[in-house]
């Protein structure tokens, strides 16, 4: 019996898209069960991949331009055009000019990096005769509120003296006033919906500042300066345009960009997932699967608020498929996955090694991690098919009923040989 199987994959930040993770998966199923009908569905969250993979379903076209990096210097970006639209829709992603990846090692610094080139991206679509813009928003390597973005549009970002502010977070303490004057006159014509992760908010406890911070390379005392230059922009937000942001859904995504986004240029927040499905067939897909992979860089107790992984088991759940989850790394909390939907999951690292190695060998470990995988279907495949035939020949003595006892005797099972 042919084993269908749904590879619904999340990309390897810095590392793998989600497209050639998906490719990684298929290449270590098939080196074991080469008869498996497999389906491809990579997923984009609004991360890396949400631009050329939106592009990719609907038949669209690619436009390629330098902006200003996250640490000021020139990187190759890119934005897209969605085919068979009314409206003229681009689409772009913050990671393509403000992403980890585009952050070296050594500048990891969120109080400096900048969306500066996001909205340098906006700008280019805008442009190019945008009538409508979609902006994914994950992978992100900044922590400034999205002010970089803004001012790449026009919008004043002042301080006491009326000055403009520099670029990051860390000048973020001293605004004081904001000026909208200037602003780009095409965003009030034009409609622009953002994916982000619903659950991610801009301040408190579980604000942007510290629950993400430190991946972007923050110390404590950085996280501790960066939520209290973001809790004093929320509060000259709300002062100054009477939109309250602090705890705002979707406010906090990609270090607080979707609060720039939604509060300086008036655009919509939208859970990502509502956006993205709407572009990809992960639902038409499920219902014909036996099973479904899924695989992220890494799973813990933050998966469930919004990561592919979980969606995907939400989704698969539906229509009672088992879900296996390939990672990176099991962080703290992880084995709350197991009450979300995903029924198994496990790291591709073989043994302990830095990040830097892992990324380079990401194509491999993920490839011989599904190989194995694969291995243990084959074995399930073969105890069910052993308890099925076992069951199938079993014989059956039935005593002989007497006319002076009417009771039967008790039944023995006697199990023929099935072994050669």
């Amino acid at each position: 019996m042919t084993l269908n199987i749904l590879i619904a994959p999340s990309g390897f930040k810095e590392s793998l898209d989600a497209e050639q993770v998906a490719d990684c998966i298929a290449t270590g199923i098939t080196r074991v069960i080469p008869d498996a009908n497999i389906c491809k569905a990579p997923l984009v969250d609004g991360g890396e991949g949400f631009t050329k993979t939106l592009v990719a379903a609907t038949g669209g076209t690619l436009h390629h331009l330098t902006v200003t990096g996250p640490v000021g210097q020139k990187v190759a970006a890119h934005f897209g055009f969605l085919g068979g639209t009314t409206k003229k829709t681009a689409v772009l992603e913050m990671a393509a000019a403000a992403g980890l990846r585009l952050v070296p090692l050594d500048m990891r610094n969120p109080m400096i990096t900048t969306t500066y080139g996001v909205g340098e991206l906006i700008k280019a679509a805008l442009d190019a005769g945008a009538e409508r813009i979609l902006v994914g928003c994950g992978d992100s390597g900044t922590n400034d509120g999205g002010a970089g973005m803004a001012q790449a549009l026009g919008v004043q970002l002042l301080d006491e003296n009326g000055q403009q502010l520099g670029l990051g977070c860390g000048e973020l303490i001293k605004l004081k006033r904001i000026d909208l004057s200037q602003r780009d006159p095409r965003l009030n014509r034009v409609k622009i919906d953002v994916a982000c992760n619903w659950h991610n908010i801009l301040c408190g406890e579980n604000g942007v500042a510290k629950i993400f911070g430190p991946q972007k390379g923050a110390s404590p005392a950085t996280v501790a300066a960066m939520a209290a230059a973001l809790e004093h922009y929320a509060a000259v937000i709300q002062t100054e345009l009477g939109i309250e942001v602090r705890k705002m859904p979707g406010g906090g995504a990609s270090g607080g960009l979707g609060t720039g986004l939604h509060a300086l240029i008036g655009a919509n927040l939208h859970s990502r997932y509502d956006i993205v499905m709407q572009y990809l067939e992960l639902d038409n897909l499920i219902p014909a699967a036996d099973l479904v992979i899924t695989a992220e860089g890494c799973i813990d107790c933050q998966t469930p608020r919004g990561k592919i992984p979980a969606e995907v088991a939400k989704r698969a759940k539906r229509y009672q498929l088992p879900v296996i989850a390939l990672v990176g790394t099991i962080g703290e909390g992880a084995d709350i996955n197991l009450q979300q939907g995903i029924d198994y999951f496990n790291s591709i690292l073989t043994h302990p090694c830095q990040l830097s190695e892992a990324i380079v060998q990401t194509s491999t470990l993920l490839t011989n991690a599904a190989e194995q995988v694969a291995r243990l279907l084959l074995v399930g495949r073969q105890i069910s098919s052993f308890n099925n035939a076992r069951f199938k020949h079993m014989r059956f003595n039935y005593p002989n009923l007497s006319a002076k006892n009417q009771k039967f005797k008790p039944v023995q099972i006697v199990p023929r040989r099935i072994l050669s």
